[in-house]
């Protein structure tokens, strides 16, 4: 827990109800966030960059249930506090970064929706963003101005700061028509049409499938498509400065997808995407927008079916000669996650120990000594040495706490000592692309 503060029990509840059905909790990892300092650090430099007008890309590689998805969560509430716009997305077969049937295009969608701001942290933050700018351009006028609301020259100086804006936008790839559905979204607020205000929103959502459809709602004859929706992410990530945020943050999970995708081809065609994106961060062809992608090791470096099987993606991400376990070079564009120690490992039990005590209302009865057994016995399974992972350890022993408080007679140590419990082997799965579906990603 963060210094002496106590655990609200909501969030106790929460993050306990979701490390025990393997879910990353959305709210609470403060309190329970051990290790990975040095990975934080470095993604957090990222972030510095992208609030000057920058733009990053990063993958973060690791074994399923290593805790990829459990350091996106973290940078996301960091980033989050720190004024960006978040926008997150799991692949899936149904949501790719290329596809003949809008995969694509449902990624984008997804993570139109999924965009969370500090105020809206679990997402659907679009219509609100619009609003709050629309609102602080008034009041940013009135100050300058002097002027009440209502007074015809207040409109036209808003209408000059609004301007400026839409002709910034405009200046960058498809912002014509996307500079003319933002001034399209002001009339309308002004106007309080709200039937206008919602078509605009549907369109910025990727929702139109027929160009003729756009054209009669709103008089644009463009629609985001499978093949440019990532042009419009960036038009929103110069927007969302504009608006007075600190950039945008898009973060992609479960990147395993593109490996498992079983025509060559159209993998290529997302590798050869996922190239586009990753050069335009480099060259500076995108602005203040950061991109994070998780991966397992297998999905990315395998030369038949993963990423490095691209080879001018290969060639950029792989890594260095220098670099080693234990001596992992941060500032890559690959960030390989290693295990937590067991010294990290103890110390979060501590703190679920702790959390599970006061959430129930009872006097924590597992020592030091008692969590120290408990890890050595969860190494020491069959296979612990190449297959155990932190969610796997964790879920034993927010079931270890449950048993002990529904089961006061039960011994602790007769618990951890008894044949069922020390050996029953690790169910960690050492193939990977076989234990696809089936990861807990904490």
């Amino acid at each position: 827990m963060t210094g002496d503060r106590k655990v609200p029990r909501r969030i106790s509840q929460t993050v306990l109800n979701s490390l025990k059905g393997g879910v990353v909790p959305r709210i609470g990892l403060p309190y329970i966030a051990v290790g990975r300092r040095s990975e934080i650090e470095a993604l957090l430099h990222d972030v510095d960059v992208i609030s000057e007008g920058g733009a990053s890309f990063r993958f973060i590689v690791g074994r399923y249930g290593s805790g990829k998805s459990f350091l996106l969560q973290t940078i996301r509430n960091y980033v989050m506090d720190r004024g960006f716009i978040v926008a997150d997305a799991d692949l899936s077969p149904e949501r790719r970064l290329q596809g003949t049937r809008g995969q694509g295009l449902a990624t984008y969608r997804e993570l139109i929706t999924n965009l969370s701001t500090k105020t809206k942290p679990e997402g659907g933050a679009l219509t609100l963003v619009l609003d709050r700018w629309i609102s602080a351009v008034q009041s940013e006028a009135a100050l300058e101005t002097g002027l009440s609301p209502g007074d015809a020259a207040l409109a036209e100086a808003t209408d000059r700061k609004i301007y400026a804006v839409t002709s910034a936008v405009s200046e960058l790839v498809h912002g014509f028509e996307f500079a003319r559905l933002l001034s399209a979204y002001y009339r309308a607020a002004i106007d309080g049409d709200d039937e206008t205000k919602a078509r605009v929103v549907r369109w910025f959502r990727g929702e139109y499938t027929l160009k003729s459809e756009a054209r009669e709602a709103l008089g644009v004859s463009v629609i985001i498509t499978d093949d440019d929706w990532y042009d419009y992410l960036k038009l929103f990530a110069a927007f969302f400065r504009m608006a007075g945020y600190s950039g945008m943050m898009i973060m992609v999970d479960e990147l395993v997808n593109l490996y498992k995708i079983p025509n060559s081809v159209t993998r290529q065609y997302n590798y050869e995407k996922l190239l586009t994106m990753y050069n335009d961060t480099l060259q500076g062809k995108a602005r203040y927008l950061g991109i994070i992608m998780s991966a397992t090791p297998q999905a990315m470096e395998d030369r038949r079916r993963g990423i490095y099987s691209y080879e001018a993606l290969r060639s950029r991400l792989a890594e260095g000669r220098f670099s080693r376990p234990g001596s992992r070079d941060l500032l890559a564009p690959v960030i390989r996650l290693e295990p937590l120690t067991a010294e990290e490992m103890l110390v979060l039990c501590e703190k679920l120990a702790a959390m599970h005590a006061d959430l129930y209302g009872y006097a924590r009865v597992l020592s030091t000594d008692d969590l120290a057994l408990f890890l050595r016995i969860e190494y020491g399974r069959i296979g612990a040495d190449q297959n155990i992972t932190p969610r796997e350890v964790i879920r034993d022993f927010i079931e270890l706490m449950d048993l002990l408080y529904q089961n006061p007679d039960m011994s602790v140590a007769g618990l951890l000592e008894s044949d069922g419990f020390s050996f029953a082997p690790s169910e960690a799965v050492s193939d990977e692309a076989d234990a696809s579906y089936a990861e807990f990603t904490i």
